[in-house]
């Protein structure tokens, strides 16, 4: 909630599609930031337990599939106004590597994000922080008006843990 306050990047009414669901903490932040106007829907390859919000609906799937971003498309009403991304895989204990694998994801949720969202909408991304990191925000600033760097209280001070937040996205470039 500290993020969206400060950066107000979820608003009342909003579409939200939300990569990485489980367990559900963001869905139930996002299910009170967009209110009962709003959507929220949660992406995970693993079942997530069903939440009493009415406004969250969830489906198992994985964003590494090309297929999911129809299926996404399919349940929203129209386009999202945001799109989340707390994915995250086992970590091997490998830096490079699990650092390797966190930007991929993290591009594929970009991906699905620029498929899924609005003109103007907004891309919220855990990241873990290594030589790679400069490579991928200097990707989400091409697609966004303003990109911040944002180190949560929730995060713990020595976690490489960081997220990249992409506002408002810019029309596409032909």
């Amino acid at each position: 909630m500290q993020v969206i306050h400060k950066y107000h990047f979820i608003k009342p009414r909003d579409i939200v599609v939300d990569l990485g669901s489980a367990p559900g903490g963001w869905l139930q932040v996002a299910s009170k930031a967009v209110g009962g106007e709003g959507v929220v829907l949660g992406i995970d390859i693993r079942q997530i337990e069903p939440l009493a919000e009415p406004n969250v609906c969830t489906i198992v799937g994985d964003i590494t599939e090309p297929e999911i971003t129809g299926q996404i498309k399919e349940i929203l009403p129209c386009s999202a106004a945001v799109v989340t991304s707390d994915v995250s895989q086992s970590l091997s204990g490998v830096w490079e590597l699990d650092h390797a694998r966190q930007i991929d994801l993290a591009r594929i949720s970009l991906q699905i994000g620029l498929a899924v969202l609005k003109i103007g909408g907004n891309f919220f991304v855990k990241i873990f922080q290594g030589d790679t990191a400069k490579d991928f925000i200097a990707e989400v600033k091409r697609h966004f008006d303003r990109v911040e760097i944002v180190k949560p209280k929730a995060s713990r001070a020595r976690s490489a843990e960081i997220y990249i937040l992409g506002l408002s996205l810019k029309a596409i470039q032909s």
